[in-house]
């Protein structure tokens, strides 16, 4: 899809043709880097204003921070508190790489494949990095079945779904992203950059939570699945 107007795409431009052909090609890669300095710039304020009487701003990261963590331990129960970092990342990664469509000349990251295929391929993986860790080379057993004759058919067919997790995290979250930019790209082009598009933009601010929340779920669901012994 073609955006007429990124303001770090036109940034770029001003920079020279070498940055103007990367911003063109890989708009998404810029809107990334955007999403993870205000990450960054937000997580040392919050850092900053820590205090025992908490402020207005400690207060709010505190109740998203432990509300992301009560819910992942009710899944994963108190084993799974350690994967609190990465897991609230993914999350506030994708809801705010999400929000970044609701911003006038931004471009959301989530909108591209690229972006949600590496979001992807780190949970997956880290899905099994856990499940070495717990069961060591006895982690095999997750891809084996329940009796050694079944082996032939149970192992493709997990292997074919581990991928398939892949695939489903990756088109899922891209998929419905990309949606709502062509939704907000049509809507601009007919009527105008105001009234008409309000009512999306309010439904694109639950979609890009419930995209954040669905994504993060089957997270902690794969990582408690490769914490568990095998049946």
């Amino acid at each position: 899809m073609e955006h007429p107007w990124l303001f770090l795409v036109k940034f770029c431009e001003m920079l020279g043709p070498g940055p103007a052909h990367f911003a063109h090609e890989y708009p998404h890669v810029l809107y990334t880097w955007l999403v993870m300095l205000f990450l960054i710039a937000m997580g040392i304020l919050g850092g900053k204003s820590i205090k025992m009487i908490p402020g207005k701003a400690q207060n709010f990261y505190e109740v998203v921070v432990s509300g992301i963590e009560e819910f992942m331990v009710d899944v994963t129960g108190e084993e799974g508190r350690w994967l609190l970092p990465l897991s609230a990342t993914i999350f506030i990664f994708i809801f705010v790489g999400n929000l970044t469509g609701m911003v006038p000349t931004c471009f959301p990251p989530t909108a591209d494949l690229n972006t949600t295929l590496g979001c992807a391929l780190i949970v997956v993986i880290f899905t099994h990095i856990i499940g070495v860790k717990y069961h060591g080379a006895a982690y095999i057993k997750h891809f084996l079945g329940p009796v050694w004759w079944m082996v032939p058919i149970i192992f493709p067919i997990e292997l074919i779904g581990h991928f398939a997790r892949i695939l489903s995290l990756t088109f899922r979250l891209f998929g419905n992203m990309m949606g709502h930019e062509l939704v907000l790209t049509i809507l601009f082009g007919l009527a105008g950059a105001f009234f008409a598009p309000l009512p999306i933009m309010a439904l694109g601010v639950f979609v890009a939570l419930v995209q954040a929340f669905v994504f993060f779920l089957l997270s902690i669901m794969y990582f408690t699945g490769a914490m568990e012994h095998a049946h």
